[in-house]
């Protein structure tokens, strides 16, 4: 089974000499702009908008919008009236930014070492960037963009690196892949620690000096294995090591709710431009369009999960019911319905759900309960195949919509 193989870009696969390149980014971004907005008014803006992107936990707004939605009113200008000037900007003076930047050492080789061996492969930098940014810096550290499978920026991803949600979009964009998952990179809370906190295996990437063996080692989180070493150094770390200790562990509360919040946001990415015709394409007649799998989810958030939850929280040794909700597609005649429509309702009820959890202490999510399916569970467990019930449909999402392709 190949790996899922998630890069870290900033000082991972390229020297991005932060200190020099972000305020030189600034005061080039600002000179620009100047002939609209004062330097003092813009880069506060900025800054503003940037931190709201870092703290969003809304599945219903990409970081895009989220950046949109603070600037342009702190700034007192309409994003039509500076748009094509920002675009410009991204053409042709950004990549002279690339200059205070350099090649990492054995990056080339690690990706391409990579794809030739059938991994997928994914640039997972925080998405703080247009993509078109994004794809510049990956050139600078001598790589096509082109060449991977999926690159995170700020016009189709929910949340930033720092929260497991991040990790749970990479992975639902990607389709929910079985088999080992990596997460590669050098910064201990946004690149390792958050990715570990959804279940992942990571590869701290340090200086030939600062290299450890591979081994067991206690991380907060669900992960139990990490590795260290140099960049070089991954390549026989991966060889070495058995596949089955790369896979996640998805079963932590923190994972659960990551899931759960991830999945809304996957969907609207994933289904974003559909035609009419597309929504309502089935891949074969046991198979379901999008329209159903999307209003089978509304529904069983409405009427399913909703209960189950009102049940656990209402009694104390709770039976939790499973109707088969597998039927509805054609008693209800979901090929009828509107997609948009349906995942707006689908983002709102899991939304309510969401608020519901966040509502429960801690002994709660221990309390013993009996599933109409899987017997003797618990709160944390019924909650789990909830999030099991995601990632089964976006896999199921991922392959109906490749095969409308």
């Amino acid at each position: 089974m190949p790996l899922t193989l998630l890069l870290d870009l900033d000082d991972t696969l390229l020297d991005s000499n932060v200190g020099e390149f972000i305020p030189a980014y600034f005061q080039a971004l600002s000179r620009h702009l100047e002939r609209w907005v004062a330097p003092e008014v813009m880069l506060p803006a900025l800054m503003s908008g940037t931190q709201h992107m870092l703290d969003n936990l809304d599945p219903s707004r990409t970081l895009q919008q989220v950046f949109d939605g603070d600037f342009y009113p702190r700034m007192g200008i309409a994003k039509r009236d500076i748009e094509d000037s920002i675009e410009d900007f991204y053409d042709r003076v950004f990549r002279q930014l690339g200059s205070l930047t350099a090649r990492r050492p054995g990056a080339k080789e690690l990706v391409d070492w990579a794809l030739a061996a059938g991994h997928r492969v994914v640039i997972a930098t925080d998405p703080l960037f247009p993509r078109k940014a994004v794809f510049e810096r990956i050139r600078w550290a001598g790589l096509e963009p082109e060449a991977f499978e999926l690159v995170s920026s700020y016009e189709t991803f929910h949340f930033t690196k720092s929260h497991a949600e991040y990790y749970a979009e990479v992975l639902g964009q990607l389709g929910w892949p079985d088999g080992p998952v990596l997460m590669v990179g050098n910064d201990e809370e946004r690149d390792l620690r958050r990715a570990q906190e959804l279940g992942l295996v990571t590869y701290r990437v340090g200086s030939p000096q600062d290299a450890v063996a591979a081994g067991m080692a206690p991380v907060t989180g669900a992960s139990t294995e990490v590795g260290s070493g140099a960049l070089n150094e991954l390549r026989p770390w991966l060889e070495a090591m058995e596949g089955w200790r790369l896979d996640p562990a998805l079963k932590s509360r923190r994972a659960i709710v990551a899931i759960l919040t991830s999945t809304p946001a996957v969907l609207g990415t994933l289904v974003g431009g559909l035609s009419k015709d597309a929504w309502r394409h089935e891949p074969s007649p046991d198979d379901w369009a999008m329209i159903e799998l999307i209003s089978h989810l509304r529904d069983t958030e409405r009427e399913v999960h909703r209960a189950q939850i009102r049940v656990l929280q209402q009694e104390a040794q709770p039976f939790v019911p499973r109707p088969d909700a597998a039927v509805w597609a054609k008693q209800r005649r979901y090929l009828d319905e509107d997609g948009p429509t349906a995942l707006a309702e689908f983002t709102a009820a899991r939304l309510e759900t969401l608020r519901q959890l966040a509502e429960f202490g801690e002994d709660a999510w221990g309390r013993s309960a009996r599933h109409a399916i899987f017997g003797p569970t618990n709160f944390t467990e019924v909650v789990g195949f909830m999030a099991d019930h995601d990632r089964l449909h976006i896999q199921q999402a991922w392959r109906t919509l490749r095969a409308a392709l």
